[in-house]
């Protein structure tokens, strides 16, 4: 996956690969894990239902996978298990282990089909399905078994699941110093009888009021995200959406004196916070393309003094919210996208186990990207190995 995406993001033309791949495929010579390479760059290109039909094809008769270690003698060996859904629902777990000397297996666990016997050779495993829907079927399999898991598990099925968005903020929301606004799953219908009546969101929610987020229940990278202004703008944002279910939460203006809006990435290890990316824009939908960072110098000297100066700038800022959070979410690997508020709060809009955390930035243009990638990267590998020494320890 990290080869593909990484080939990808540098605007390779992945067609090539794409004919090869189908040649074989209608040939018979394709293995398991090319048909898997297949889907993957099905959509990559852009076509998700192909790619997704590919590698249910594939999934059917092979749900083991390995990658190839950097090293010949690995350190330790990885199992991660995944679920069958798309390339952003599973932790993109590859980009954290580059250039390790990690032995990483996945296995995907699909529905109605039990966990191989015995299970895989490894040290530890960590799970990097996601809390969306076409997830749940996997975490539950995972959980029946997690207490009985013969090493370490990281990352419990059950703490995934309080990362969506309407039980995230129930999570987070009387942490001093950190704001997250509340957010309500509702239905087309109840949305379009909202919408006439500046006030009718009350009956959903007292306090959401105009102008509001929204977005279809189960989406992410920004597919469905709207600012919606009125109740005649929400009618034509459900007129353009298929989706029978929504998210809806407040809007916060969290755009800086010099209207600039500023999103940051904060992955966590273990409960510690690192710099992982920082957006700006004039625009309050933010990710880090659309915010055309390698095109502004002075953004990415700002971003690059986020990353230096993390510890004594924004990560003490927000220490004590930060490890509030941390502790409260209690996975040994989370990502947070966040921002500042006016009155200088962390507002959070969200927590999850899924977000890119990647070194795939041109280093003559982002030079000082790879060293703190190399800081997440290294810091990752630590703490698989610490765990795995910890259980020797104990089994001694």
């Amino acid at each position: 996956m990290a080869r593909l995406a990484k080939a990808a993001f540098d605007g390779k033309d992945l067609r090539p690969k794409w004919r090869e791949l189908i040649g074989k495929l209608l040939d018979g010579t394709a293995s398991a894990g090319e048909g898997l390479d297949l889907g993957l760059i099905a959509q990559l290109l852009g076509d998700k239902p192909a790619g997704l039909a590919i590698q249910h094809d594939v999934l059917r008769s092979h749900q083991l996978f390995g990658t190839r270690c950097h090293v010949p003698e690995p350190r330790l060996k990885l199992l991660a298990l995944a679920a069958e859904t798309d390339l952003g629902s599973n932790t993109p777990i590859e980009f954290l282990l580059e250039e390790s000397a990690v032995e990483l297996t996945t296995l995907y666990l699909l529905p109605g089909v039990e966990l191989p016997d015995p299970l895989p050779d490894h040290d530890l495993a960590i799970v990097i399905a996601s809390d969306s829907e076409d997830c749940r079927a996997a975490l539950r399999t995972i959980e029946a078994v997690a207490t009985r898991w013969p090493r370490p598990l990281l990352n419990p099925p059950k703490l995934i699941g309080n990362l969506d968005r309407d039980k995230l903020h129930r999570l987070l929301q009387d942490i001093d110093g950190l704001a997250i606004p509340a957010t309500f799953a509702v239905g087309r219908e109840r949305l379009l009888q909202a919408s006439p009546s500046a006030d009718a969101f009350d009956g959903i929610a007292p306090g959401l009021a105009f102008p509001v987020i929204i977005r279809p229940r189960g989406s992410h990278a920004g597919v469905g995200l709207a600012k919606v202004d009125d109740g005649r703008a929400m009618v034509r944002y459900l007129a353009e959406r298929p989706e029978a279910e929504f998210f809806v939460s407040r809007f916060v203006d969290y755009s800086g004196e010099d209207g600039q809006f500023r999103k940051y990435r904060v992955a966590f290890i273990e409960g510690r916070p690192y710099a992982g990316h920082m957006a700006i824009a004039d625009r309050w939908d933010i990710w880090y393309l659309n915010a055309h960072m390698s095109a502004s110098a002075s953004k990415r000297l700002e971003e690059e003094t986020f990353m230096r100066t993390f510890d004594i700038g924004f990560g003490r800022r927000h220490r004590s919210a930060l490890d509030a959070l941390a502790q409260r979410i209690g996975l040994e690997y989370f990502t947070i996208d966040c921002a500042e508020t006016r009155d200088g709060a962390l507002l959070i809009f969200e927590a999850d186990n899924t977000a890119v955390v990647h070194n795939m930035d041109p280093p003559d243009v982002f030079p000082y990207k790879g060293p703190q990638m190399r800081r997440i990267f290294d810091a990752f590998v630590a703490m698989l190995a610490r765990r795995v020494r910890e259980r020797g320890e104990e089994a001694a």
